[in-house]
């Protein structure tokens, strides 16, 4: 083989190892970016939280009823409207007959309250249902999202970034998702299906990221799988279903009914101050 042969060989493979660096970084970063969501919003276009007003007080919140099975824990308040108390059922509940506003359960840590309760609580539950409804009409609004359909709306292992995501599609993982940002970062998830969180499936958060500030928006039902833990406020057109074991820190807010079997759900909702309600 002629030296220029040689010569010739060596530019080309010279060329072809440029040519792979080159575009090489930049393939990894977008497969890297696909996974994590990608764009950020910019500074000046800074996601704001979505306002609960009066709904932030519940840890739970329905229009047709709450239904649990076990030893479920609940650490908040709990209120349907406008069906009756009659449709809380599973929860032993208590009242006392020197205040019939509310009642208790050896299963809350909170209050419940329902329609037919004493004055002031029906008054409270319609507005209360009535922020609940405009929670969801605002997230569902959110224009421009920063991301759309990611993963098909398989996000299993997805580590999501701030910001506002959309899908017209169900919506799930199987094992784990990670929210990563800081405490006062926001997300907004707009989903047109379901959501389904598998069976013994984690959200996790890091990096400082709060589940007050975390909106699932859900036209459809949600369902959560034995064992399973989610973070967020949960905004649901239609119902919330707890499986066996499973947990929540944040809020179930459901146009529906919410039915637990052996759950925990820790309110992590914003109540906003400025309404005159207290968290």
């Amino acid at each position: 083989m002629s030296l220029i042969t040689i010569n010739h060989t060596l530019v080309v493979t010279a060329l072809l190892f440029a040519v792979v660096a080159l575009l090489g970084v930049p393939m990894a970063e977008g497969l890297r970016q696909e996974k994590r969501g990608g764009l950020r919003r910019q500074l000046d276009d800074e996601l704001s939280a979505v306002k609960l007003l009066t709904a932030g007080r519940f840890a739970i919140l329905t229009k047709t009823g709450v239904t649990t099975t076990g030893p479920t824990n609940l650490k908040g308040d709990m209120g349907t409207s406008p069906i009756t108390g009659a449709a809380i059922t599973g929860f032993g509940l208590i009242t006392d007959p020197s205040d019939t506003t509310f009642s208790t359960s050896s299963l809350v840590t909170g209050k419940v309250f329902a329609s037919d309760y004493t004055s002031p609580t029906p008054n409270m539950l319609t507005v209360a249902v009535l922020d609940m409804q405009a929670a969801y009409v605002d997230a569902a609004g959110r224009p421009d999202p920063d991301y759309v359909e990611l993963g098909a709306g398989n996000i299993e292992g997805f580590t999501l970034d701030p910001g506002l995501y959309k899908w017209g599609t169900d919506v799930g993982f199987t094992n784990s998702i990670t929210f990563d940002g800081t405490a006062t970062d926001i997300w907004i998830l707009q989903i047109d299906g379901d959501v389904t969180v598998g069976s013994g499936a984690k959200v996790t958060l890091s990096g400082g990221a709060k589940a007050e500030n975390i909106f699932w928006q859900i036209a459809g039902k949600t369902d959560l799988g034995t064992t399973s833990h989610v973070e967020g406020v949960f905004l649901c057109s239609t119902t919330i279903t707890f499986k066996t074991g499973s947990s929540m820190n944040g809020a179930a807010l459901a146009q529906t009914a919410v039915t637990l079997d052996s759950a925990t759900i820790v309110k992590k909702s914003v109540c906003d101050a400025d309404v005159g309600c207290v968290n």
